[in-house]
């Protein structure tokens, strides 16, 4: 369609794309990612966890989890006030009370599963085994990533990779903070 990206970004599964669209994955191994990902979250995650969008800066939310240590998780970055925490449903429920109660906009993301919180880490190894033979390679297109904060050859995309991906807080604000400082 004579798109021709400068760079790309993706934020949390929307990596897998970004880094098929950079040429650090084939579009076999991106699909394999998406699929065998989602296939570990639904067998061992569903149900066991939940998500908010929160309208507060990163450090307002690391403030109020003060509380709820090893309930709760930042889960993502999106910009300067607009983040995500993750966690058990019952110290979800009681969070989004208590932010409520402060008149903070706070919204339940529809999705039974903490993606970026302690859960994953339970996970580790069977999303080592499903995705041992992606391998990524160098690509043509800057890949930013929202794991580092910043560039990344995409030739490091491998199982573990991924799972930090889905482990790790996504750092989106920082990244596209990079990329505009870049002159992107």
């Amino acid at each position: 369609c004579g798109v021709e990206p400068a760079a790309v970004v993706g934020h949390s599964q929307g990596e897998i794309a970004a880094a098929v669209v950079a040429g650090g994955l084939s579009l076999r191994d991106g699909a394999r990612v998406v699929a065998l990902r989602s296939a570990v979250i639904g067998a061992a995650l569903a149900g066991r966890g939940g998500m908010a969008s929160v309208a507060l800066s990163a450090d307002g939310v690391r403030e109020r989890l003060v509380g709820w240590e090893g309930r709760l998780s930042l889960a993502a970055v999106n910009g300067p006030s607009a983040c995500v925490v993750c966690g058990h449903v019952e110290a979800l429920e009681e969070f989004v009370g208590v932010l409520e109660g402060e008149g903070v906009r706070v919204r339940r993301i529809a999705v039974d599963y903490a993606s970026h919180s302690v859960f994953v880490e339970e996970v580790e190894g069977e999303l080592g085994e499903v995705l041992a033979g992606v391998c990524g390679r160098s690509g043509e297109v800057p890949f930013y990533s929202t794991v580092t904060g910043g560039v990344c050859d995409t030739a490091g995309l491998d199982a573990g990779y991924w799972y930090r991906n889905l482990r790790q807080t996504v750092r989106f604000e920082e990244t596209v903070r990079e990329l505009a400082g870049r002159g992107f």
